[in-house]
């Protein structure tokens, strides 16, 4: 048994005050976050302005703190001057704000003094009327209604109804099994919706009686191949709803839309387009989201080893051509869905190395092609002339490096992956390749006890 974060969200049913208080709320978290950027950058200015001047280190102007501690100390202290009506809201509404650009401000900060690894991350900026509306409550009357399992509480808003029963939610928490630790109300795509972070005991699943491994590999014509031989038709949502888009985008053009230049409100048919498109792109959002959680559920069940491909997903949208198809199959989530419910079932998940030519690998020989063109849907080995998809030849690929490589399928920090620098692994796998691949060639995901956090959302 493990304590785990586990986020569930729900479609909210507010009335017409309800969202008027929603949308207050969400204001003030804007204006808040934006009266501690205003008030951090001028002091910023002012400390450089004065060092120009030749003012010692020690005579400056004091810095303000950037934690979030010191901007809520500042914001109570300016708030009745700042916001005089801020009684309005909720405490929270304005210590969320504050809290993300605290949050924002660190990472900029470790970003530039290299502590923080990855690209590097920009100075905040201001938040307009047009950015996320996101609340989050921690403190405070918020979680289920006690009249039915319709209904959720947030503080100042009130009870509001529920597109959908919270039961699953409410079965944990009568049983006590899980705990509420806060509460986010966000808009997306014409709904409101609500989220509970909540520290859940999940118990482990009984693993399979034999140990199992499966490759799945990604594509654009087929959304997975296995190396079971089981082809995951791709459903292409977002090609079907491309003929709805057009025409919606083509009667967005005729409407009145905003100018900032002019300062041109918008009409109200250009508003009622614009939420008919979200709408749509809402729909196609949840319909692949569900399928990615299905499948990923019965692998991760099925199986004791799933191995995947370290895929360069920003890099291969690059493609003008096919950009729009592989951002319709979401292979990013695909691979966060599966390391953190293998987690929760015992599962390993092996992270084959982007750099490994899986497709180009003959999985009965183990002979790599030099060049192997994405047109070519059959790969034919040069070796010993067999015939196979190519698809599945690379899902066979990488099925068989855990049961090359690692044969006890114990828990390991870097595995060959088809190296020719580990002879042993070259030799049991029969793979021959001339360039070598670079260091921390693969990765392994292991459940991590009950220090662990993954984050489902369930809508």
């Amino acid at each position: 048994m493990s304590r785990v974060i586990q986020a569930y969200r729900f479609a909210l049913d507010p009335t017409v005050g309800q969202e008027e208080g929603l949308r207050s709320h969400c204001g003030g978290q804007r204006f808040a976050y934006n009266w501690a950027l205003a008030a951090v950058m001028a002091n910023l200015d002012q400390r450089t302005a004065e060092r120009s001047y030749g003012i010692a280190e020690a005579d400056l102007t004091p810095p303000v703190g950037w934690s979030a501690y010191s901007l809520r100390r500042n914001w109570n202290l300016a708030k009745d001057v700042a916001a005089p009506w801020w009684a309005e809201n909720s405490k929270e509404a304005y210590s969320s704000g504050l809290a993300n650009l605290s949050t924002a401000l660190l990472n900029w900060s470790n970003s530039r003094s290299g502590k923080r690894k990855g690209p590097k991350v920009r100075f905040p900026r201001f938040k307009g009327k047009r950015a996320a509306w996101s609340c989050r409550f921690t403190t405070g009357a918020f979680g289920l209604a006690d009249a039915d399992r319709r209904h959720v509480k947030l503080p100042r808003i009130g009870t509001i109804r529920t597109h959908e029963s919270t039961r699953k939610l409410a079965r944990r928490i009568e049983a006590g099994a899980a705990r509420i630790r806060s509460a986010t109300v966000s808009f997306d795509r014409g709904r409101w919706f609500v989220s509970f972070s909540v520290e859940v005991e999940r118990v482990a699943p009984t693993p399979p009686r034999t140990e199992s491994t499966v490759g799945a590999d990604l594509g654009i014509k087929s959304l997975a191949v296995l190396s079971t031989g089981e082809v995951i038709e791709n459903p292409r949502h977002l090609e079907h709803a491309q003929k709805a888009l057009r025409r919606l985008g083509r009667q967005a053009v005729r409407r009145t839309a905003p100018d900032r230049r002019t300062r041109q409100q918008p009409s109200n048919r250009w508003r009622k387009t614009v939420a008919r498109i979200a709408r749509v792109h809402g729909y196609v959002a949840d319909a692949r989201r569900d399928g990615l959680h299905k499948l990923t559920t019965r692998l991760v069940t099925a199986h004791t080893v799933v191995v995947v491909e370290d895929l360069n997903v920003a890099g291969m949208v690059r493609n003008r051509r096919l950009a729009r198809h592989i951002a319709g199959v979401g292979m990013g989530e695909f691979r966060r869905q599966v390391e953190y419910k293998a987690a929760w079932s015992r599962t390993r998940v092996h992270i084959a190395h982007r750099w490994y030519p899986s497709s180009k690998t003959c999985s009965a020989c183990g002979v790599v092609k030099a060049k192997l063109r994405l047109s070519e849907r059959i790969f034919t080995c040069d070796g010993c002339c067999v015939s196979i998809d190519r698809d599945l030849n690379a899902a066979r690929n990488l099925a068989a490096l855990v049961d090359v490589s690692s044969p006890s399928c114990g828990a390991t920090e870097n595995e060959p992956d088809g190296n020719p620098c580990q002879p042993r692994t070259v030799r049991a796998a029969g793979i021959a390749t001339g360039r070598p691949a670079p260091t921390g060639v693969g990765s392994t995901s292991t459940p991590q006890g009950a220090d662990s956090g993954y984050v489902l959302h369930v809508s």
